[in-house]
């Protein structure tokens, strides 16, 4: 399959999860903005984001983290013919498609841009939010602030360009281990995303989405694990 075919088939997913997520997302946001629950935090919430807060900040890099996901979970499907790898490929690229289109769907409906001009990757992350302390937070903030972009990773836990073109040339085996590896390093950077969204985002939809992430991914990390261990091989680090 050609690559254009590839970008567009991705496109139509995700496109597909803009439409949904913009004919509910709308309901749920203005719900959980104005939510009097137990969570002073969302009480206090504005309705609409702003740019620089933790909700717009995790809908965009997020969005980003997933669609290479998804560009990796394509590749590695052309790349072997086991069913169980090519099974959780199409797992991951359609549960992270339907996600980041949700997410997109976000910021159109909040009127936000998808790259905030001065807002670098984790930002919101390294950022103080109002109606949030700063307890155990320190860990968190030094991911965001002290993570350096290079060779087209971007965020804790993405690929690299050479690394991707490393599984683009793979096959078999090969392909399979290099592949379960890279997304265990991608899966375990979402997940501390996601805990910071889980933690700082306001709109309750969104908390809720972050914190299944979490769950989901973490449990796909152990499958993987046990992937890994049958090829004789680990993680990473």
């Amino acid at each position: 399959m050609t690559a254009a075919k590839r970008d567009r088939r991705i496109q139509w997913v995700a496109g597909s999860a803009v439409v949904l997520a913009l004919l509910f997302a709308g309901v749920a946001t203005v719900a959980s903005a104005r939510d009097d629950g137990a969570d002073p935090a969302a009480a206090r919430a504005p309705r609409t984001p702003a740019v620089d807060s933790a909700d717009a900040g995790f809908a965009r890099d997020m969005a980003i983290h997933h669609q290479q996901a998804v560009e990796m979970s394509f590749i590695v499907r052309d790349r072997t013919e086991n069913e169980e790898v090519r099974r959780l490929a199409y797992d991951i690229a359609n549960t992270q498609a339907n996600q980041r289109g949700m997410m997109l769907g976000w910021l159109d409906l909040w009127e936000l841009p998808k790259a905030a001009a001065g807002q670098g990757p984790m930002a919101w992350m390294a950022a103080g939010h109002e109606g949030h302390t700063r307890d155990g937070m320190d860990g968190m903030a030094s991911m965001g602030a002290g993570y350096r972009a290079h060779d087209g990773s971007l965020m804790p836990g993405m690929t690299t360009r050479s690394e991707l073109n490393r599984l683009r040339g793979a096959s078999g085996r090969k392909a399979e281990t290099l592949y379960l590896q890279l997304m265990t390093d991608h899966h375990r950077g979402g997940i501390d995303m996601a805990r910071g969204c889980a933690r700082l985002c306001a709109v309750k939809v969104e908390k809720r989405l972050a914190q299944g992430m979490v769950e989901a991914q973490q449990s796909e990390l152990d499958t993987m694990a046990r992937m890994l261990a049958a090829r004789g091989a680990g993680p990473r680090s």
